[in-house]
């Protein structure tokens, strides 16, 4: 995580920031509904361009500290590889199915319409069986994950999703067929991994070059700093703005929904940090493999619930809580993770 003195005020406060933001979002989407609909125009294959755009100013920082070496060596330490495949291919899915059917269908069935329900259960089974792609690239750099191990679970991740998303979710709702739009897959890790992947790898070789690795690393890395946490707050307004209104005028339905859905990713990437630390894996590809796990590729699920359920079905609206309430969290086990660190090797050289 970035250290106090480079980031006085994001650092001391930035549960603070977050939740205003949080409040400037809601408040935008509720009072000035133009604004979200005018952003929500911004979209290609079900993925926001505007919120792309944040999110390779987020990613960038990490991107850019990628040595294209490292991850040749990161290929030789399977243990965080298989980590990461295990617990969201063999446990996640599952865990989701799990925990949402149990509050849905017996907890809050008293004041949740069974069809209701069954199209949230629908929506929260959309979201566990898709890894995320995007975000995990935040959680870990504001957790000092290893930046090259972090990109090949990433991408490992989203080449078994290619072939297993499909199935699992028809397995698990009891569908014959299910339509994925693989156009939303592939731009999606287009736009969110090859691009600032690029990106990152020609700033760092023209700047290594240009100025040294010396500078590169101990002055142009730590100025970039910032740049992650201002692109997660406007991030959050505007993912907040688009449902506003939904929330201020139905907020029961969001905190009914959200609670199995923080329950799970509560418990997945405990199962995970957990599961790491038993293996002795060391912390910087621990941090990641848990958040991986513990975050969905939204865009995705999102897609997918508005093509089989429609635009305005509780499926679609259990996709989006899941947007809602997964940053705030992500944050507290970032903060988590940053404190527990002593608890696990600190050298990828301590792996066998």
């Amino acid at each position: 995580m970035p250290e106090t003195k480079a980031l006085p005020v994001f650092e001391r406060y930035l549960s603070i920031w977050v939740g205003g933001c949080i409040l400037v979002g809601i408040g935008i989407g509720w009072l000035f509904p133009a604004f979200p609909e005018l952003l929500n125009r911004a979209q290609l294959a079900h993925v926001s361009i505007p919120v792309a755009v944040l999110i390779w100013a987020m990613i960038y920082p990490m991107m850019a500290q990628i040595d294209f070496g490292s991850i040749r060596n990161a290929s030789r330490r399977p243990k965080g590889l298989i980590l990461t495949l295990v617990i969201n291919w063999a446990v996640k899915p599952f865990t989701m199915a799990g925990i949402t059917a149990l509050f849905l269908f017996v907890v809050f069935r008293t004041v949740i319409p069974a069809g209701l329900a069954r199209q949230y259960y629908a929506g929260a089974v959309l979201l566990g069986a898709a890894p995320c792609t995007a975000m995990v690239f935040v959680w870990s750099y504001l957790s000092a994950g290893d930046p090259a191990y972090t990109l090949m679970q990433v991408a490992v991740n989203d080449l078994v999703l290619i072939f297993l998303y499909a199935p699992l979710v028809k397995t698990l709702l009891g569908l014959s067929r299910i339509y994925v739009p693989y156009d939303t897959v592939l731009l999606s890790v287009g736009l969110y991994v090859v691009v600032p992947l690029l990106i990152g790898y020609l700033s760092r070789r023209y700047l290594v070059t240009q100025r040294g690795a010396a500078w590169f690393r101990g002055t142009f890395l730590r100025r970039l700093r910032p740049v992650t946490i201002i692109g997660l707050l406007l991030t959050l307004i505007i993912l907040f703005s688009y449902q506003g209104g939904t929330i201020v005028h139905n907020p029961a339905a969001i905190f009914l929904i959200a609670v199995p859905l923080a329950i799970q990713t509560f418990l997945v990437f405990i199962l995970g940090y957990g599961a790491a630390y038993f293996m002795q894996i060391p912390y910087q590809i621990a941090a990641p493999a848990g958040m991986i796990g513990a975050s969905n590729f939204f865009e995705l699920a999102v897609a997918v619930a508005i093509s089989l359920f429609g635009i305005g079905s509780g499926a679609a609206l259990a996709t989006v809580v899941g947007v809602l309430e997964e940053v705030p969290i992500m944050l507290s086990l970032v903060w988590f993770a940053n404190r527990t660190r002593g608890w696990f090797p600190t050298s990828v050289k301590e792996v066998t």
